[in-house]
C-alpha cells in the first residue's frame, strides 16, 4: 500500500513541476504588449493562464492529501514503540557488553619472569688496570 502511496507521490510531484514550468510569469505579459501577439494561440489569450493554474492547484491539493494520508498511514503502521532494537538492523540481535573483566597489576620493567629470582651484581672495580 505504502509503494503505492510513493509512486502516486512522485508521478504527482513531477506533474506539478512540469505544470509550474510551463506557466509564464508576470514579465511575459509585457512582452506580449510589444508585439508578442502570437504567445497565446494554443488556449487562447487567457485560457492557458486559467487553465494551468487550476491545473496545478488540484495538483498541489492532491500532493498534500497524499502526504497527510502517507503520514497517517505510516503512523498507525509503524514499528511499536516499544521494540526499540527494530532499527538496529543486524545489530539488534547481538547480546549486551559484558561487564568488563577486573584490572591486573602492571607489567614490570624486568625481563626476568618473577618465578625465578634475579642474582645481584658485583660492583664494578674503579680504576682500571
Amino acid at each position: 500500500m505504502f509503494t503505492i502511496f510513493s509512486i502516486f507521490y512522485v508521478l504527482i510531484a513531477a506533474a506539478m513541476i512540469v505544470l509550474i514550468l510551463l506557466q509564464r510569469g508576470d514579465g511575459a505579459n509585457a512582452g506580449a504588449g510589444f508585439g508578442g501577439g502570437a504567445s497565446g494561440t494554443v488556449f487562447g489569450a487567457r485560457g492557458s493562464a486559467s487553465f494551468l493554474s487550476r491545473a496545478t492547484a488540484v495538483l498541489a491539493t492532491l500532493f498534500f492529501v497524499v502526504s497527510l494520508g502517507m503520514a497517517i498511514y505510516l503512523s498507525h503502521a509503524g514499528t511499536p514503540a516499544s521494540n526499540s532494537a527494530a532499527g538496529l538492523g543486524v545489530m539488534a540481535g547481538r547480546p549486551p557488553p559484558a561487564t568488563p573483566a577486573p584490572a591486573t597489576a602492571p607489567a614490570t620493567r624486568s625481563s626476568v619472569p618473577a618465578s625465578r629470582p634475579v642474582a645481584p651484581q658485583p660492583p664494578a672495580k674503579e680504576g682500571g688496570g
